[in-house]
């Protein structure tokens, strides 16, 4: 008989539903068969609950997406849980996930690593990290790693945008809906509210960007891109109260 899964089970399929883009939950996946084998459970166990957890997302609900009936209390406390506090929920998950995969995906590149001052930085650093690692994977995931905006797709030049500030609201800094997938030129300009999005997603650009003698380059990243829809995610969709509060500090 199949055992029940536990709650520390569930902290890292969630881990995995959110790194995951929708449509890739299927068995034969690698990631789902590596995780599994991990879990010590089978890839049509891992699968299943992956499907269970899209039934619970209000997104997919909204679409007539179904999702796989069957999710347990537990899956619905989970689920919860993290639509309650993003930020708590996804440092346990990753640190889970972390520590089940051996690290991966845990170490930044040394040149943009501060070195820490003491036990309570150090600790500091970890949580720091692992937000933002949890953020930028369920952000690239649901857009499928390309820019909303320009429909880039090279994720070096992939940004996990905030629309909320990172500093402005600790409890929104790994929740999804409260971000973009933008290029690096686009992201900058969003972080400094030179562009913004409408109430139906298209992009409103400072005249800051439009007036004076401007390059091509500038006029085709901006001034001509005015207005354009960016691509909206198949989860997470972007939280209209955040945009709202980004379109008042829009430097027009």
């Amino acid at each position: 008989m199949p055992r029940n899964w536990t709650a520390h089970e569930l902290l890292i399929a969630m881990n995995l539903y959110c790194r995951l883009p929708f449509g890739q939950f299927d068995q034969s996946n690698r990631h789902i068969r590596e995780v599994a084998e991990k879990m010590d459970r089978t890839p049509s166990s891992l699968s299943m609950k992956l499907c269970n957890l899209a039934s619970l997302d209000s997104y997919h609900q909204d679409r007539g997406v179904v999702g796989l009936k069957g999710a347990s209390n537990l899956d619905r406390k989970v689920w919860a849980d993290f639509q309650q506090d993003w930020s708590v929920m996804a440092e346990k998950s990753e640190a889970a996930f972390e520590v089940l995969m051996g690290g991966i995906g845990s170490k930044e590149p040394a040149s943009e690593v501060e070195q820490p001052s003491g036990p309570s930085e150090a600790e500091r650093m970890v949580k720091t990290r692992r937000l933002q690692t949890f953020f930028r994977n369920a952000i690239l995931a649901s857009y499928e790693s390309r820019c909303a905006l320009t429909g880039m797709a090279i994720p070096q030049l992939l940004v996990a945008s905030h629309i909320i500030p990172w500093s402005k609201n600790e409890e929104r800094r790994a929740d999804p809906t409260n971000g973009l997938c933008l290029n690096v030129l686009h992201d900058k300009a969003f972080d400094r509210h030179l562009i913004t999005f409408d109430e139906n997603y298209r992009l409103v650009v400072s005249s800051i960007l439009k007036k004076g003698d401007i390059s091509e380059f500038q006029s085709s990243n901006f001034a001509k891109l005015e207005g354009t829809a960016i691509a909206l995610p198949h989860r997470f969709a972007p939280d209209s109260k955040a945009l709202e509060e980004h379109r008042n500090a829009f430097v027009a």
